[in-house]
């Protein structure tokens, strides 16, 4: 990959990156940090004709994808859209496997589901013991089946009636799992930006059109904020970068 706007990296401008670079990229600045990372079609889509946005991923998305998980200590979603997407429980391939270990994390890469009604997602009942956590709250229904699949340590009840994320991030910090990463979906985001918990947004723009009507991949309950480009890199037409929040 291309590196475009080396930003605070230390690296080249124009400087091609290996995994190894890429990695250095995309470090994280400080602890504790909440990053999301989202993908865009050119016409502003978060999803294609099939309404996944793995429809839309290219590539070159796809591995600074499976690099923002290796770099960090758990994974957040909401519900809604690791039902659409199919996720299952989520690990970090093996050539990433030695950037995990310098950077200090653990092994196990943790899928936290963020669910106000607090069910789980059939796709994850089958997980091996912890490596799947549900966030709800305390007055969600799923509650009960939940904890008899997850076991009471892996429910996280944070706020009386609605998910509270400062809360979740607490009890995640309070895990030692501060580098954290946020893949969405929309609402979740927006619900993250609007709390001021967010960090850095890591946005891929894939060089596709593809019409019709569909999601932006920040809801519209995020409130206007101004970011600052922190790096910026390419491959095969694929833009990905880095933007910081102003907090």
């Amino acid at each position: 990959m291309r590196l475009l706007v080396p930003g605070a990296t230390g690296l080249t401008p124009g400087e091609e990156l290996d995994l190894e670079g890429l990695a250095a990229a995309y470090a994280v600045p400080e602890d504790p940090w909440l990053r999301c990372n989202m993908v865009t079609t050119l016409d502003g889509a978060a999803n294609g004709p099939d309404n996944r946005s793995g429809s839309i991923n290219t590539e070159a998305d796809h591995v600074v994808f499976e690099l923002l998980r290796a770099l960090s200590d758990a994974v957040i979603v909401g519900a809604g859209t690791i039902r659409v997407e199919g996720y299952t429980a989520v690990a970090v391939p093996p050539e990433l496997q030695p950037i995990r270990e310098r950077a200090a994390l653990a092994d196990a890469l943790p899928l936290v589901t963020v669910s106000r009604a607090g069910f789980l997602p059939p796709t994850l009942g089958g997980a091996p013991p912890g490596e799947v956590l549900l966030a709800t709250s305390a007055s969600a229904p799923g509650i009960s089946d939940a904890r008899s699949v997850l076991g009471d340590d892996h429910v996280l009840l944070c706020g009386e009636d609605d998910v509270d994320l400062g809360d979740l991030l607490g009890q995640l910090h309070a895990r030692g799992w501060t580098r954290l990463l946020t893949e969405g979906g929309p609402r979740l985001t927006a619900s993250f930006l609007a709390a001021g918990l967010l960090d850095e947004l890591c946005f891929t723009i894939a060089p596709r059109l593809v019409g019709g009507d569909h999601p932006r991949p920040v809801g519209s309950d995020a409130a206007p904020l101004e970011l600052q480009l922190a790096v910026l890199v390419e491959e095969a037409g694929t833009l990905m970068g880095r933007w910081f929040t102003r907090r």
